[in-house]
């Protein structure tokens, strides 16, 4: 992940200095839920350490324009507004939803926790299968390369658009509260079949 030159969470980041790049722990989680592959980082950089099999670098290559149709995608993606591209993450996570949805693409992103957003209730809620809510309340992303930082100023969560819950469950469950959101994904179709049944009638 690469942040924007924006006001988020209670300080300014610069995004031609700083690049925010996810800890090994998680990556090497993130893996094994994968079976040791992930086939797309769509927001990478130099300095990051996932090491995909196919990487889209910003400001090189926007991820956002490009096509996700991946077997196993891992996201970090810019927390904050992109003034240049006009994007936000709420771009981002419509992309993960999207491709989830049209590709079958399996898909974990590290975002902070935010459930009273737009983007959490119309991409994770509803879309995403579970949330791992994680215990580490100052996650120390590698920062240049470099976890000799202060760690973040807010919450993070790991989503995950997918079929394989327990898997994600029984990996994730030692770094946080795991919680199912399967229960919204039926809510949701139940309450658009019914819309589309009152249309037709």
């Amino acid at each position: 992940m690469k942040k924007s030159s924006t006001d988020f969470a209670g300080r300014t980041v610069h995004s031609q200095s700083q690049h925010w790049c996810t800890p090994p722990q998680y990556v090497d989680a993130v893996k094994h839920v994968f079976d040791g592959v992930i086939e797309l980082d769509p927001c990478s950089n130099k300095d990051s350490i996932v090491y995909a099999k196919h990487e889209f670098l910003l400001p090189r290559i926007d991820g956002l324009t490009q096509e996700w149709n991946y077997k196993t995608i891992y996201i970090n993606p810019p927390y904050g507004a992109d003034r240049n591209r006009g994007t936000t993450i709420k771009d981002w996570l419509r992309k993960c939803a999207y491709s989830h949805k049209n590709y079958g693409a399996e898909i974990i992103a590290l975002i902070p926790v935010a459930p009273n957003t737009t983007h959490w209730k119309s991409f994770v809620f509803g879309e995403a299968e579970a949330v791992c809510f994680l215990y580490d309340t100052r996650l120390k992303f590698l920062v240049n390369g470099t976890a000799d930082n202060k760690g973040a100023p807010m919450a993070c969560a790991m989503v995950y658009w997918g079929e394989c819950y327990e898997k994600f469950y029984n990996i994730f469950r030692e770094f946080g509260a795991v919680v199912s959101l399967a229960h919204l994904k039926s809510e949701k179709n139940i309450n658009r079949d019914k819309q589309a049944l009152l249309f037709v009638v």
